[in-house]
């Protein structure tokens, strides 16, 4: 058992990250996993956990968090009709099975080596959210046939390799395919349920080493549930910002700071 002193910083640490995490959900509409998956590794970094396992442990209680603000968002935007419920059902499959390789994938691999893959990753997403135009289109509707069987599989399994929901990934590809940025983030949403129920099954029956305390599997209980409970305190103070200030700046300099994060990482991987 833990010592008093060892748990009241890693608690003090996660307070701090779910409150962070949430106004940003709440301001950029960025899922929290994005801001999790590394505030996780270094805080945990910082008291004192490593080995092989921790970013694994990173990845899963990410992708826990997700199952529940993803479910309670997808009620939400479900009460407004924003959900396209034809998508959910037809990318389902592949989504699925894409999150689950993602999961075989993660729990093969070193810390060190999962640290690179998700700096090279959010250097992507970054650079969209950085960068990217609403006005770019790859088609005027979402792929079918064998386009969505390469798509929905991809999306799930580069979403669990970065502990993340369908928003980084989903809302662009939606948007990028004629999608209403209302209904493509209302159904991202559900994509977050799809990839997290699945992953989070599959970390849970695995057997990491070396994990920060409280730990099953590879989820981390205490961090699961401070997050969730300062990121539904914490998102709708995110919201207000939203509304009270241009969103367009401010998502542009997050993809900028994720950008810095992603190569902090890519840094940290390859042991400089």
């Amino acid at each position: 058992m833990p010592e008093l002193s060892d748990l009241l910083p890693m608690i003090a640490l996660l307070v701090v990250i779910g409150g962070f995490a949430g106004v940003l959900a709440g301001m950029l509409g960025v899922g929290g996993g994005i801001v999790l998956v590394p505030a996780f590794f270094y805080a945990f970094s910082a008291l004192g956990y490593g080995g092989d396992s921790l970013f694994q442990v990173c990845l899963a209680t990410s992708l826990a968090t997700i199952i529940v603000t993803s479910l309670r968002s997808v009620a939400s935007h479900n009460k407004k009709g924003a959900v396209d419920w034809d998508i959910l059902k037809t990318w389902l499959p592949g989504i699925v099975i894409g999150a689950i390789l993602g999961v075989m994938l993660a729990t093969s691999l070193r810390s060190s080596t999962l640290q690179g893959i998700f700096g090279i990753l959010a250097m992507i997403v970054g650079l969209y959210m950085a960068f990217g135009r609403s006005e770019w289109r790859l088609g005027e509707a979402m792929p079918t046939g064998i386009l969505r069987m390469i798509l929905s599989p991809a999306l799930g399994f580069l979403s669990v390799l970065m502990g993340i929901g369908g928003g980084s990934f989903g809302v662009p590809v939606m948007s990028l395919y004629n999608t209403p940025i209302h209904r493509a983030v209302a159904t991202a949403a559900g994509f977050g349920v799809i990839i997290a129920v699945p992953s989070v099954i599959g970390f849970l029956i695995s057997n990491p080493v070396e994990t920060p305390p409280f730990t099953l599997g590879a989820v981390n209980i205490p961090a699961f549930f401070l997050i969730i409970s300062m990121t539904l305190i914490t998102t709708p103070y995110g919201v207000k910002l939203a509304h009270a200030m241009d969103p367009k700046p401010l998502k542009r300099a997050f993809g900028i700071f994720l950008l810095l994060v992603a190569l902090n990482m890519l840094r940290k991987a390859m042991g400089w």
